[in-house]
């Protein structure tokens, strides 16, 4: 396939602006604090974009439509999971994490259980914005060879080398002024996909009859799969570091409730659009493998088409490499590096932060040339995730329930054996999401039985944790 410089030409000037954004952001983030902050407070309808925009990176994009080939209409729900999870996040999180103040999962979690699972939520968050990386970089990848007509892991080095360079310029700022443009241009993207696509097909009543029923009904991919995506992306909305860094971008505890409800309104819609493409792009090139059909049909448009939806796919990857890598590096920042140098705002503070958003920007690239199945490997980090929220809904709503020690064993219990359960293939028709929300109720479960009936409530939990 021979590379279409005008498609190519048009992304990367979209790319260019928002890089020349993110220059102009640079001066405001002039130490680490307003480099992993913003420094300023944003309003709802713009932090709901931003939010949306971690969340539909290439992974779900690319993911969605390659399940839809094989499953239809049902591949939505993976996305739709996450809007149900804001929803569910605006009634009983967005307001206490607001008003706790802090805006790392490790440090909220330290005000209920202490430093090690302060440092043990860190590990095993940093590892599962690492893994959503690497599906970010394979999906991003495989749009741009089938772009340039070059092979796929020359396309992944390069992207994952883009991607990095255009992250470390401006901090949370540039972060969160290109995220949300990159989110319109998403959106806008997938439209113009799935009207081409449909278009290509001959409209609704065409597809309806050149595909099985079973590619529209509701629960093609089984209920057991749309189950563990409900576990898996609740569980990685409650407990992402970036929704809690993005949620303290606002004034109040109001403003991120009504956030977080933006957030879930655009999602959904972009579930269904997804699997949409997948399904079209399947019945029109019923040969192409599926992880192909998206870069193929972006071949059929004429140029003009085909560069919006390329510079929403490249939004897509740039939007979200840039949210996981300045979550992993705050993380790092916060609970690393100011508890051994404490340097909280000298230049060696600023120095860190960055070098350390460009090193969890380099590392996926390798491990994403090996991941086949997209869709697979992002849902491991949110199963990962799901450990968290559980121990997060636990710190806000019953404090006394687990010790500190049983908290610490949960997430290093999760990390161990949610990994292992992926990698053996899910045994018994088990996901791995299931595993990951199990851990850390028997662990608890197990530790209260074993203390005293009526012991008091850890002296580390603080009173604003303790109020419902």
């Amino acid at each position: 396939m021979q590379p279409n410089w005008v498609v190519l030409s048009l992304t990367l000037a979209y790319l260019a602006a928002m890089g020349l954004i993110s220059v102009v952001a640079r001066r405001h983030a002039r130490s680490a604090g307003s480099f992993t902050s913003g420094g300023v407070r944003y309003p709802a309808v713009l932090i709901g974009f931003l939010l949306m925009s971690e969340f539909i990176g290439t992974a779900a994009s690319v993911g969605t439509t390659q399940t839809a080939v094989k499953v239809g209409l049902s591949a939505a729900w993976n996305i739709v999971a996450l809007g149900i999870g804001f929803m569910l996040y605006a009634f009983f999180l967005a307001r206490r994490f607001k008003t706790l103040g802090e805006n790392t999962i490790s440090g909220a979690l330290a005000r209920a259980y202490g430093r090690p699972t302060k440092l043990a939520t860190s590990v095993i968050m940093i590892f599962a914005l690492q893994i959503v990386a690497i599906s970010t970089y394979a999906g991003g990848g495989s749009i741009l060879a089938g772009l340039l007509g070059m092979d796929r892991t020359t396309a992944i080095v390069i992207t994952g080398a883009v991607a990095t360079l255009y992250v470390g310029i401006g901090g949370m700022r540039s972060v969160i002024t290109t995220n949300v443009l990159h989110a319109v241009v998403k959106y806008v993207g997938i439209l113009v996909a799935a009207a081409f696509a449909v278009s290509q097909i001959g409209g609704l009543g065409s597809l309806q009859a050149q595909v099985p029923a079973r590619m529209f009904a509701v629960d093609t991919v089984g209920w057991s799969q749309i189950l563990a995506w409900l576990v898996a992306g609740i569980g990685a909305v409650f407990s992402t570091q970036y929704v809690i860094q993005a949620i303290n971008t606002v004034e109040d505890g109001r403003t991120a409730q009504a956030a977080s409800f933006w957030c879930a309104i655009l999602l959904v819609p972009f579930g269904l659009l997804a699997a949409l493409v997948g399904v079209c792009a399947g019945a029109l090139m019923p040969n192409v493998p599926p992880i192909g059909v998206l870069p193929a049909l972006i071949g059929r448009m004429d140029d003009v088409l085909a560069a919006v939806v390329v510079a929403g796919l490249a939004g897509s990857l740039f939007g979200t490499i840039s949210a996981l890598s300045i979550g992993a590096a705050t993380l790092l920042y916060k609970d690393f590096y100011i508890p051994l140098r404490g340097d909280v705002e000298g230049r060696g503070s600023l120095a860190f932060v960055r070098a350390a958003t460009i090193a969890v920007g380099l590392l996926p690239i390798p491990l994403a040339i090996y991941a086949p199945d997209i869709l697979k490997v992002t849902f491991l980090a949110k199963s990962l995730r799901t450990t968290l929220a559980v121990l997060v809904l636990f710190a806000f709503y019953a404090p006394h329930v687990a010790r500190p020690r049983a908290a610490f064993v949960s997430i290093v219990a999760s990390l161990v054996l949610t990994i292992g359960w992926f990698l053996a293939g899910d045994p018994f028709g088990i996901d791995n999401a299931y595993v990951a929300l199990v851990i850390p109720l028997v662990v608890m479960g197990t530790d209260r039985l074993l203390k005293r009936s009526g012991a008091d409530i850890p002296a580390s939990v603080p009173v604003s944790l303790r109020q419902k």
